[in-house]
C-alpha cells in the first residue's frame, strides 16, 4: 500500500507543478498585454499634445433679470373663473327675450347670401337671398341669423352685424360677423 499512496502524492506533486507553471505563463501574458494598452495609451497622449489647441468660444453673456412689477392687484384674476352669467366680454350683455323676431332670424347666417345693394332716397339696404331663392331687403339695425346678429354696417360689398354668443362661462359674449357680396 506503501507503494500506492507515494506514486498518487507524486502524480499530485507533478500536477500542482503544472497548474502553477499554468498560471504563471497566464499573469505574466496578462501583463505583457496590460503593458501593451498602457504604451497605446501613452502613445495617444502624446500626439494628442503634439495637436495644435482649437479656440474655445467664450460664454454668451448673461443678461440681468429685469424685474416686473404686478399693478393690477385690483382687477379680477385670471386664474379664477368669473360669476356665473357675467359674460366674459361685456358685463351684462344679454339677447333681448321680449324683442319681436325678424323673418331673417329664423335662418342660419351660412345659409343666407348677400346678393347686392339698393339706395333708395339716400338710405343703402342690402340685398340677401334665403336658401329657398327668396330676396329680403335690410338696412341698419335689422336682425338676421340665428345668433340675435344685429345688422351694424351696409356697403355695396358686405353686410356687417355683431351676433350675441353663449360664452364657455354661462354669459353672453358679442362677436362680430358679416355677410359677404357673392359674385
Amino acid at each position: 500500500m506503501g507503494g500506492q499512496y507515494s506514486f498518487m502524492r507524486n502524480a499530485t506533486y507533478r500536477c500542482g507543478l503544472r497548474l502553477l507553471c499554468l498560471a504563471l505563463a497566464c499573469g505574466s501574458a496578462a501583463l505583457t498585454a496590460c503593458s501593451s494598452a498602457d504604451d497605446e495609451l501613452t502613445r495617444f497622449i502624446e500626439d494628442t499634445k503634439k495637436e495644435p489647441g482649437g479656440r474655445v468660444e467664450p460664454l454668451p453673456e448673461i443678461k440681468p433679470y429685469e424685474t416686473f412689477v404686478y399693478a393690477a392687484s385690483d382687477l379680477r384674476s385670471p386664474f379664477l373663473p368669473s360669476s356665473p352669467g357675467s359674460g366674459a366680454g361685456l358685463a351684462g350683455v344679454r339677447p333681448d327675450q321680449k324683442r319681436n323676431r325678424e323673418f331673417l332670424e329664423q335662418y342660419s347666417l351660412d345659409t343666407l347670401k348677400m346678393v347686392g345693394t339698393l339706395r333708395l332716397s339716400g338710405q343703402m339696404y342690402g340685398l340677401v337671398e334665403t336658401k329657398d331663392g327668396l330676396v329680403h331687403r335690410v338696412t341698419v339695425g335689422n336682425h338676421m341669423g340665428q345668433a340675435e346678429g344685429k345688422i351694424t354696417d351696409i356697403s355695396p360689398s358686405r353686410i356687417s352685424l355683431v351676433e350675441i354668443v353663449p360664452d364657455s362661462l354661462g354669459g353672453y359674449m358679442e362677436r362680430p360677423a358679416a355677410l359677404g357680396l357673392n359674385e
